[in-house]
């Protein structure tokens, strides 16, 4: 139940009168745009970047994340999730499915991780589970366990390896 002067109340208070127009009126020479100019600048907010941000003392369970650009772990998430980027903080926890573009990890990780691109493993970062990867990097200190592998067919400009003084 709604209350009257709760977050839902009516707002009477003078600022949207229902006599008054905010639209204003077209000048007297003004042009109409054309119908390409009007794409255009539909095509400039068509899409952004999708930034899904699971803050501290979030918990996520039992879901699967897509069309989401960037993921940013502050809290605790279960999940599967197919991005471009992933990056945990330190106090941040993953578990679960991932194939991203680009990983940075400074918490932990846990399950099965695919990186088509770089993974970047800090000091304060676990990973654990089976890691797949194109490059990656581990500052001294972290923590890498499990199944891993480089996987140059994740990256699509790596150049096949030449033998040298083959006939």
């Amino acid at each position: 139940m709604l209350q009257k002067d709760g977050f839902f109340r009516k707002r009477d208070d003078g600022l949207f009168n229902k006599g008054t127009s905010t639209t204003p009126a077209p000048a007297a020479n003004a042009t109409p745009l054309s119908s390409d100019t009007a794409r255009a600048d539909v095509r400039t907010y068509e899409r952004k970047e999708a930034k899904l941000v699971v803050g501290p003392e979030i918990k996520i369970k039992g879901v699967e994340i897509s069309d989401c650009d960037t993921l940013v772990v502050e809290g605790r998430i279960e999940a599967t999730l197919d991005s471009r980027v992933l990056e945990i903080t330190q106090h941040g926890v993953f578990q679960g499915t991932i194939a991203v573009d680009n990983a940075e990890i400074h918490g932990r990780f846990e399950g099965e991780l695919t990186v088509r691109k770089q993974l970047v493993i800090h000091a304060t970062g676990k990973v654990s589970g089976k890691i797949r990867y194109a490059k990656i990097k581990v500052e001294e200190g972290a923590e890498l366990s499990g199944t891993i592998e480089m996987n140059d067919k994740l990256q699509s400009n790596v150049t096949p390896a030449r033998r040298v003084g083959a006939a």
